[in-house]
């Protein structure tokens, strides 16, 4: 392997790190920061009133929301080009169903200006009362909520698949394809929990979270500190071209 080829390789592994921790950043800033300060639960007077005195924060929080599936594109190809030496259509399956929970996810953010429309005091909303506009802004970030889950069935089975690639790779350690690997179980478990058991699903979170969060973060640093074993990569790479390594 050429010296600019090692170079452009660990420069991919970091960018995607970087902006792998940015994600995380900012999808803790809109969902801890923004709707858990802002969304009182059960109550859709006092988080409709909370919106309507915070509307700058919500809208941040959308606007952080989107960046972070914008991050999402970049990642998603960093994570093909470092994993495709162990199995390329295994690297393309998990791109692939990756692309689809960004669709999802951003699409789902529609639900969140919901709220503000609401809150706009047009004419055309005098048909209905103060305590039903409050009603349909909480159904609609409880929409959200769900969506979100849906979307994150996609990304469980991506990690699923990366964390199996990161085990089997050689260039990367093993312990991160196992913590990628529970991660994503950890998303199946609460998204399709909260599906089919509402309850069991509200008694489970966070906690069933945690394991992603260190999984995640695990992978996101280990790329912007260590990067890839390029010796190893570039063996597998050669494997897979069926090349002499």
């Amino acid at each position: 392997m050429n010296s600019s080829t090692e170079r452009s390789l660990q420069l991919y592994a970091r960018l995607g790190g970087i902006l792998y921790l940015a994600i995380i950043a900012l999808g803790m800033f809109g969902e801890l920061f923004v709707r858990g300060t802002l969304v009182v639960s059960g109550n859709a007077a006092a988080t409709a009133d909370n919106i309507e005195a915070s509307q700058m924060l919500w809208r941040m929080g959308i606007a952080g929301d989107l960046l972070m599936h914008v991050f999402d594109v970049p990642v998603i190809v960093v994570l093909y080009l470092l994993l495709k030496p162990v199995s390329k259509s295994l690297a393309l399956l998990a791109t692939l169903i990756n692309l689809i929970q960004t669709a999802v996810l951003v699409a789902n953010k529609l639900s969140l200006l919901v709220p503000l429309y609401l809150l706009e005091n047009s004419s055309y909303l005098k048909e209905f009362s103060s305590a039903q506009l409050d009603a349909l802004s909480y159904l609609a970030i409880k929409s959200h909520g769900f969506g979100f889950g849906v979307g994150l069935i996609f990304f469980g089975v991506a990690c699923l698949v990366r964390g199996y690639l990161i085990f089997r790779s050689g260039y990367l350690p093993k312990a991160l394809g196992v913590l990628i690997s529970v991660a994503g179980s950890s998303y199946l478990i609460n998204s399709f929990a909260l599906l089919l058991a509402p309850a069991f699903a509200a008694s489970i979170f966070p906690a069933i979270l945690v394991p992603a969060f260190v999984g995640e973060l695990s992978l996101c640093l280990w790329l912007i500190v260590k990067g890839v074993n390029l010796e190893r990569w570039q063996q597998r790479l050669a494997l897979l071209q069926g090349t002499p390594g």
